[in-house]
This record gives C-alpha cells, structure tokens and sequence, in this order.
C-alpha cells in the first residue's frame, strides 16, 4: 500500500511523484501506456505566459478578465521550468527568449492592446511594439506586421526529455512507476482507495489524478464529472538550419507558434486541426498543414526555402473555459485533482509543486489566490 497513488504518466504526473517523493513520500504512479506517450511527449514545447488569442478572439474581454488569475500560475510555472535542468541534472532545454504576437492590421493592433491591458493588470509585464519598435527586437519579422507585443518570459523546453527525467529523479527519490496499468475503476473503503487496473489492484490513502485527457473517466469512477475536451492538432518541424530567430512567434490573425530549437530544427503549430481515422486516432491534414505554413511565411519569410522533414497529430485536452483544475475533490477526502487545460505542459511545475503541498496538508508557498483553481 502507498501513501499516494498517481494515475498519469506525463508531464503533470511525473512532476507530481517527484515532488512527493522528493518531501519523502511514499508513492506510487500508474500510466496506461508508457511515460510521456500521450500529449506531453508530443506537443510543441511552448512556455506560454500570457492569454492565448484564440480564446481571447473567440470569447472576448470578458472571459480573459476571467481567465486572468490563471497567469501568475504559468508564470511561476515558467520560474520552475528555469531551475529545473539544473535540480534535476539535465539539460531540459529551457530557453527563455520571450515571446512576441504580431499583428498584420490596425484592427489586430488594437484587440493585442485590449488583451495586453488585461494581463498587464494580472501582473504579467507586456510591452506593447509599434511597426519600428518590432523590426529593431526582431528584423526577421514580416515588414508588413504594423507591430505587435513582446513577453519576456515566454520559452521554450523540450517535450521529449522532460517527463522522463523528472520521472527518473522521482524514482531515485523512491517512487514507483508501473507503466501498461490501465485504471478500470476506483472503490473507497473507509479511509483507503483501492485503485483497479487491468493488472493488479493497488491501494492508498490519497489518489492525485493526473490523466490529463483521461482525467474525466478517472474521476468518473468516484461520481465526479469533469467536462474535459479533446481535440486532435498537428505540428510540423523542420529540418537544422543556422539560427533565425530566438522568440516564440505568434500571430493575431490566425493560429500559429513558432520556435526554433536547440538543435537548429524550427517548430511550427498554434493549434491547427488534425483529421480522425476509423479508429479515431489523429491523423495529418494536408489541408490544415498547407494553411499553417502559409500563415508561418507571412510572419517569418526568410523560412520560404527550408524543408519541413516531418507532420505529426496529437491530441490535446481542454476545457471551455480553459480554467486548471488543481486541489482536493469536495465530497472526495483524499482525491485530489491535477489538471492543467490547454496550456498543461507550461504549468505542469507549479501545478504539480501547488497538488503535492496539497496532497501533504501543507500550504504552497505561492503569492496568487489558490481558490480560483478549485474543484
């Protein structure tokens, strides 16, 4: 029997077990699959700091006044990713460029000023550019971008290697991690969860439920509905070329990020949709990758003679109102949640350092409110 039993291996799970197992905690993770095999493997590796335009277009003022007390939480997020390479003795390949959103109007000008009032007033330090302010940050930008915005702590790290190293630190901190045990169903029984997989039956007092897209029918097995959302999208990387451009580039007139890595490889996505087979796996569409990269040349043209060597589909998950879901079920003593909408790679760290504080009835040593990310 464990302390703690996390159900998840990706990013939100492995960072979860080695923050408990770092504070001496016994626990025990358990993932379907294999680690870092589902959306934390295959995203793109962005350290968003501030409101998405998407949703920001999509929904309006309103919501992203709502939705502004999530950004000190990616914010510190993006802090831990900083330190984290070096805690965990691997170069996680964090670079901290800054982020910039370009607008191709003055309409678009003026919904990036809306929308960077807002965050500013969260606490997150935009800069506002105009058409000269942007070509002297970053001449690689289209000249026919009016201006734009600048984050400072927006990044980047890689996907690849995160989860499994934190993974490997939990483990040398003493957790266990089953991979290939898929959940089929959780009983209470007093204080005591037992956990059911297609394997074994494993029992603890805590259960933190890091599923990210699985998180609504983990919790469905307690009574809990958790509406999450999943969408199939698709990133394109590129071939090594010399170094371009250090930013993480958006644009306010469609869906894009781009970034360019350590390896020189440039990464291109923002959210774009994928088709689903008969099996209702993702799968690339030509459609949507022909659209991308035609929004990816308008911003940055000197990419037009690059080749793209490989498109791949993922799934991600998300909810309507994009909020994180981080704490102790009501109702449910000892069932804590760990999810992360949209953005869950960004907010992975703090997210999880805030559940295992939780986990241990202890107080997270945040300065922003925790009772907007309640159950």
């Amino acid at each position: 029997m464990a302390e703690v039993i996390i159900i998840g291996g990706g990013i939100a799970g492995c960072t979860t077990a080695f923050y408990l197992a770092k504070d001496g905690v016994d626990v025990l993770l358990l993932e379907q699959s294999e680690l870092n095999s589902s959306s934390s493997g295959s995203n793109a590796g962005s350290l968003h700091a501030q409101i998405q335009q998407e949703p920001f277009l999509a929904m309006g003022e309103e919501w992203a006044r709502s939705f502004a007390p999530t950004l000190p939480l990616f914010a510190e997020s993006i802090q831990l990713w900083c330190s984290a390479g070096e805690m965990l003795d691997v170069d996680l390949e964090v670079v901290q460029g800054g982020g910039i959103l370009v607008a191709t109007s003055d309409k678009e000008m003026r919904l990036i000023e809306a929308k960077a009032r807002i965050e500013n007033s969260a606490g997150l330090q935009m800069e506002l550019l105009n058409r000269s302010d942007l070509l002297s940050k970053a001449p690689y930008i289209s000249s026919e971008m009016v201006g734009g915005v600048f984050c400072s702590i927006e990044g980047k790290a890689n996907p690849l290697v995160a989860a499994p190293a934190f993974a490997k630190a939990a483990e040398k901190e003493g957790a266990k991690i089953l991979c290939g045990e898929t959940v089929t169903g959780i009983n209470k029984n007093g204080t005591t969860y037992e956990v059911v997989t297609s394997k074994n039956k494993h029992h603890a007092e805590r259960i933190v439920n890091a599923a990210g897209i699985g998180a609504g029918r983990i919790a469905s097995f307690i009574g809990i509905s958790v509406e999450i959302q999943a969408f199939p999208i698709q990133l394109s990387v590129t071939e090594p070329v010399e170094s371009l451009f250090p930013h993480l580039v958006y644009s306010a007139r469609d869906m894009l990020t781009m970034k360019q890595t350590q390896n020189g490889t440039i990464v291109i996505g923002g959210g774009w949709l994928a088709q689903v087979d008969e099996r209702g796996r993702p799968q690339v569409s030509a459609e949507s990758l022909s659209r991308n990269l035609a929004v990816a040349l308008q911003v940055i043209p000197s990419i037009a003679h690059i080749n793209v060597v490989r498109t791949w589909a993922a799934t991600v998950n998300g909810t309507k109102n994009w909020k994180p879901i981080l704490g102790e079920v009501p109702g449910q003593p000892g069932f804590f949640m760990n999810y992360i909408p949209w953005m869950g790679f960004t907010g992975a760290p703090a997210g999880s350092y805030i559940v295992a504080n939780l986990v241990q009835g202890k107080t997270p040593q945040v300065d922003f409110d925790l009772s907007y990310f309640a159950p």
